[in-house]
């Protein structure tokens, strides 16, 4: 049997960094580098110091803590400590968290893979400050550092922030990959007139080219991929008043699909649509990519082991991540995986988040059984190409 966490310690630690940065309705506003997130992260580090732990800041501003005199390798364990504004207290801080957990309880009981685990509190992982370079940021400083020579792995564990565990009564998933998005801008240009006096035939409507684009963005995903999903959060017409026929228009397309091959058929379909569209409107049309991330796959040794572990600690099932985390960005250059837990009414980024205690406890214990087991391997096997699930 493994060690045992401190579930009183683990559920305490939450509550403790739930108030850092807490609005008064509850919500979280520890965005990155604001000085609530600034106070978080500073709390995390004096809580591992007086553990009698190391810990560092780098450049960016991740947090790391580890045994003192170690000289690894290590297995890196950790998530994000940043919010989105007014966001949940589990989203990140419960991945922190629950990695805090696991290197405590190692380095109490003494046991020697204490030596050779690492955590890690991510610096801007949602990317919504003004100055932000765009999430993922010190995870990819991380990944492009000579640091990461020094690890074997990384390990991640998340509330999902959807509902499809609650509703299949699930304890715990093994995460297989994070699917890749992509967004875009689409940009309409017709002729603005006079609404009363424009007969449908005579209009150059690019409110409506506009419209039909953002309609047809289910149909043309799901026919593409049926486990796709996309969204279309911004749109704008121009001049923008009730009696006129807006003369420009533009709307921001996000697609997510669980392959890059998928997202190019997608990005493809949604090239010809835009193009027919206005041409049937009357009006023309761009399509222009603005940002891209690949699809994201997890090792597949380390995804057999999490959920070996899942399995002896519950109900499970393997799960694709619709949301972005750190772990697409360690994937490119470490061994990586994932495990969620379960999410309260799908509830995120939202001062609704929850999860129960025992979940939350449960999940912290099977990361620490899955750093136990995959630990020993990874320090045993010389590094080579990461092997990835399919």
């Amino acid at each position: 049997m493994a060690d045992r966490i401190n579930a009183d310690r683990l559920l305490s630690d939450l509550t403790h960094l739930s108030q850092i940065g807490a609005g008064p309705d509850g919500a979280l506003w520890r965005v990155a580098g604001t000085k609530a997130d600034r106070a978080g992260r500073d709390w995390l580090d004096k809580t591992m110091r007086v553990e009698g732990l190391h810990t560092y800041y780098d450049d960016i501003g991740n947090v790391f803590s580890r045994r003192e005199n170690t000289s690894g390798p290590w297995l890196l364990i950790g998530s994000h400590a940043d919010t989105v504004p007014a966001g949940g207290h589990l989203d990140g801080a419960y991945g922190v968290i629950a990695a805090m957990e696991v290197l405590r309880t190692l380095h109490e009981t003494g046991h020697p893979m204490a030596d050779h685990v690492e955590t890690v509190a991510w610096f801007d992982e949602e990317g919504v400050g003004p100055q932000s370079a765009g999430g993922l940021v010190g995870s990819t400083a991380l990944a492009g550092s000579a640091h990461a020579d020094d690890l074997v792995g990384y390990l991640e564990i998340h509330v999902e922030q959807g509902r499809r565990m609650e509703d299949a009564g699930l304890d715990l998933a093994p995460v297989t990959g994070i699917v890749g998005v992509r967004r875009y801008q689409a940009s309409v240009s017709g002729q603005d007139n006079h609404a009363g006096t424009t007969m449908w035939a005579d209009r150059q409507d690019a409110g409506r080219v506009a419209a039909r684009i953002v309609a047809a963005l289910k149909d043309i995903i799901l026919g593409i991929d049926p486990k796709g999903i996309g969204n279309a959060g911004v749109i704008h017409f121009g001049p923008g008043a009730a009696n006129v026929v807006p003369g420009t228009a533009g709307a921001e397309l996000e697609i997510r699909a669980s392959s890059d091959s998928a997202l190019d058929d997608i990005e493809a379909d949604l090239h010809q649509t835009v193009s027919r569209i206005a041409t049937e409107e009357n009006c023309a049309a761009t399509l222009t990519r603005i940002s891209a991330k690949p699809a994201a796959h997890f090792d597949k040794l380390l995804l057999d082991i999490v959920e070996e572990t899942c399995r002896a600690n519950g109900r499970t099932d393997r799960l694709l991540s619709y949301a972005g985390h750190d772990a697409s960005v360690l994937s490119t250059r470490l061994p990586t995986a994932m495990m969620f837990v379960p999410s309260t009414g799908g509830f995120s980024h939202s001062n609704k988040e929850h999860t129960p205690d025992e979940q939350l406890v449960l999940g912290t214990q099977a990361l620490l059984e899955s750093v136990l087991k995959m630990a020993p391997i990874l320090l045993e096997q010389p590094k080579s190409p990461v092997a990835l699930a399919a």
